[in-house]
């Protein structure tokens, strides 16, 4: 069955764009009856879900199916009237194309929601989007988040999921669930370490015994390389391009260590000098020169991890090395970036872009293990 990622038009005036998907629908304020069920035996049961709810995409993991769904965490709404338009990939693909009257946003910056009504609408479309039926269970849920959430922040997440349906709401710290994600033995008194790389932070963390023992969150990921990106030509070529343009620049001739590679790409954009349309041939060691910057506070956080790195856990990562997850790790030349400034080796996990949402997968199925570091609206509450 094909899934639209356009929201049907409204069936009448007055009427909500998506009645599964707007606030207040439903049994419950803002509820959503709708669960994603795994046929076992002819009967159909609830299946818990783990979502990495990340600034540049949201990934969905259904227990018993892997992950189900990936999609860009883009909004496109009608300014007047609050309307949703369109949500996920159709959204993404308006991004700088919209007339004045229509708004393209990312309800997620820097690894945390900042819009909570537009967020809440997001998931409750992508919950939606993978179900199958209407049930009347509710699944447990897991959502990662960046290390040094604030107590805040935690509990926006934490209500945006309850608010989408779940029966048991958990948090997990990003760089746990993606060292679970890429198959690392966390739970062994041996030291891990992660980089995860997402559109809006990199969390770094140490690990071992299946908690985190050293971790920094630096708000720099895929997003400020964008932007450095954007800032480099307006400044050098005096051409503004856009967000899209610039992650494709990043992702077809970028890279982070210098005589990595040796490409060019044509670009166009808006010349500043004549307003006019103008066109510029852009090469890789352009782009490394513009990425300077937000690699070295990524390089600064890693530094800061080791130094407050256990002796002993150390030598652990000096044998293992270091892991990077995230879609941002796929910056071509970022493990050699951070190998040769740390003088560890440093690898790409397989499947980075997955490794936060299988992680999440994992999770649920040692839930018992982990339930206890894991947390939850009674211990954030309690904490206080």
């Amino acid at each position: 069955m094909q899934h639209s990622n356009k929201l049907p038009e409204r069936a009448g005036a007055g009427q909500p764009v998506f009645p599964a998907l707007s606030p207040g629908a439903g049994t419950g304020a803002g509820r959503l009856v709708a669960f994603m069920p795994v046929e076992v035996l002819g009967v159909a049961w609830v299946a818990d879900i783990g979502i990495d709810l990340g600034t540049a995409s949201v990934l969905v993991y259904m227990q018993g199916k892997g992950i189900v769904l990936n999609e860009p965490s883009v909004v496109t709404i009608e300014q007047r009237t609050g309307k949703v338009l369109a949500v996920g990939e159709y959204a993404r693909t308006m991004l700088g194309r919209t007339p004045e009257n229509l708004i393209t946003i990312r309800p997620l910056r820097d690894g945390v929601i900042d819009d909570f009504s537009i967020t809440e609408v997001m998931l409750k479309y992508f919950i939606h989007k993978v179900c199958r039926a209407r049930h009347l269970f509710k699944p447990r849920v897991v959502v990662c988040i960046p290390v040094d959430t604030t107590s805040v922040e935690k509990k926006a997440v934490l209500e945006a999921a309850v608010r989408c349906g779940a029966r048991e709401a958990y948090l997990l710290e990003e760089p746990r669930a993606a060292a679970l994600g890429a198959g690392l033995e966390i739970f062994a008194p041996s030291g891990n370490m992660v980089v995860d790389v997402g559109g809006g932070t990199t969390d770094i963390a140490v690990l071992s015994m299946g908690e985190t023992v050293v971790s920094s969150s630096v708000r720099v990921g895929g997003d400020k390389f964008d932007a450095a990106i954007i800032r480099y030509l307006r400044k050098r070529h005096n051409l503004l391009i856009g967000e899209r343009t610039a992650e494709v620049l990043k992702i077809e001739v970028g890279s982070a260590f210098p005589g990595s590679r040796a490409l060019s790409m044509e670009v166009r954009g808006r010349d500043l000098v004549n307003g006019l349309p103008r066109s510029q041939v852009i090469g890789t060691e352009e782009i490394t020169s513009a990425l300077q910057d937000p690699l070295s506070l990524i390089l600064k956080g890693v530094h800061q991890v080791l130094e407050r790195t256990p002796p002993e856990l150390a030598g652990d990562i000096m044998k293992k090395g270091v892991v990077l997850t995230g879609g941002g790790a796929m910056l071509d030349g970022l493990h050699k970036v951070i190998s040769r400034e740390t003088g560890l080796p440093a690898y790409l996990a397989e499947d980075p872009i997955g490794c936060v949402a299988r992680g999440t997968g994992k999770a649920l199925e040692c839930l018992d293990l982990l339930r206890g570091t894991l947390i939850t609206g009674k211990n954030l509450a309690a904490s206080y």
